[in-house]
């Protein structure tokens, strides 16, 4: 198993820079992000490079499933037909920008068919209707944080590699069944694919069709861990994530602002505004998401209550101080970058 997980990364990697290859021109001509005032970047660039992202994910993971020591197909067909389903919307919406109702509509559906297939129980204590009600949300969030925060060069990227990656190292470990281990290995491949292509300033960016799905194949991961009885480490992994968009949404709707609309009020849009350059911010997102990671491991290799707590209370404090350094960002001369829209 340690082997195919292993040349999974590589070979999504592969497909996924390859396909981005062979689609930019078509992507260059058709599918543009033009500048506009809620923008970071001052020039059109191409975007839809998240269907070379999906497309190596669910191709590289479909074809390595057939190994009998991964198995879950059923729950990989499941997962693929919901990814895809999120990447055709993320796809249209970045062409022709769809109802806020209906994309949630859309969200909400395909998040709560994962939910209805999840195998075992996050909340044991808790009614059965109350736990997948609140697995629901939570994923209908982790797949619209994940939509906001693609908002830098490389942020996808600062964010995925190291959750990505931690949950492959946790897979190769046991912590975490072979199916979910395959899926983040792919993930990480078809990441890293995408990623020369969104260094600062980016050539390409991810799109609707990229950051939907990757939230939800994300959501699924998180679940998988947690039910593997690593509920902590399943928060741990996404804090920096949770936080910024989380404390956002509340503070615009506390103000009375349509939270559904785009804008450019998050911590790590803040910081550019503030004076950080966009390889300033990607690279101290990456630094905590790197110290988030390690401490969901302390997590599992130390299971006891006063090691889980000192760890949640360490990745809270990390957390906020890099959100209290971004709000309050010196003012160096501007480096260039840039968001999607």
């Amino acid at each position: 198993m340690i082997t195919i997980l292993l040349l999974a990364v590589p070979l999504a990697a592969a497909l996924s820079a390859g396909l981005i290859l062979r689609l930019r021109p078509l992507l260059q001509r058709y599918a543009l992000a033009r500048p506009n005032a809620r923008s970071s970047h001052a020039v059109p660039t191409p975007q839809g490079g998240g269907i070379a992202v999906v497309t190596a994910l669910v191709t590289i993971s479909g074809l390595l499933i057939a190994a009998p020591e991964i198995g879950g197909r059923p729950d990989w067909i499941w997962l693929s037909g919901c990814t895809l389903a999120l990447a055709l919307l993320g796809a249209v919406d970045d062409v022709r920008p769809l109802p806020a109702a209906f994309r949630l509509a859309v969200q909400a559906g395909t998040v709560g068919l994962l939910v209805w297939h999840l195998d075992g129980r996050l909340l044991p204590g808790a009614p059965l209707w109350l736990e997948r009600g609140l697995t629901l949300v939570a994923g209908v969030w982790l797949v619209n944080l994940t939509n906001f925060m693609d908002g830098l060069d490389w942020m996808t990227v600062a964010e995925m590699v190291p959750v990505s990656g931690a949950l492959l190292l946790l897979g190769l470990s046991g912590y975490l069944p072979p199916l979910p281990a395959l899926v983040a290995a792919s993930l990480l491949g078809a990441v890293l694919g995408f990623a020369p292509f969104n260094r600062p300033v980016a050539s390409l960016f991810l799109g609707d069709v990229g950051s939907l799905p990757i939230g939800l194949v994300t959501a699924w991961l998180l679940w998988q861990l947690a039910l593997a009885g690593s509920l902590a480490a399943a928060l741990l992994l996404p804090l920096t994530y949770l936080a910024d968009a989380s404390l956002t949404l509340i503070a615009r709707a506390a103000r009375g602002e349509r939270v559904w609309e785009a804008h450019r009020g998050h911590y790590y849009q803040r910081a550019t505004v503030n004076g950080l350059s966009v390889p300033g911010v990607v690279a101290r997102v990456f630094g905590v998401n790197l110290a988030l990671a390690a401490l969901a491991a302390a997590t599992l290799l130390w299971p006891s209550w006063p090691v889980t707590l000192a760890a949640l209370a360490a990745g809270l404090a990390l957390v906020a101080t890099l959100l209290r350094r971004f709000a309050r960002a010196p003012a160096p001369a501007p480096a260039e970058g840039d968001a999607r829209p």
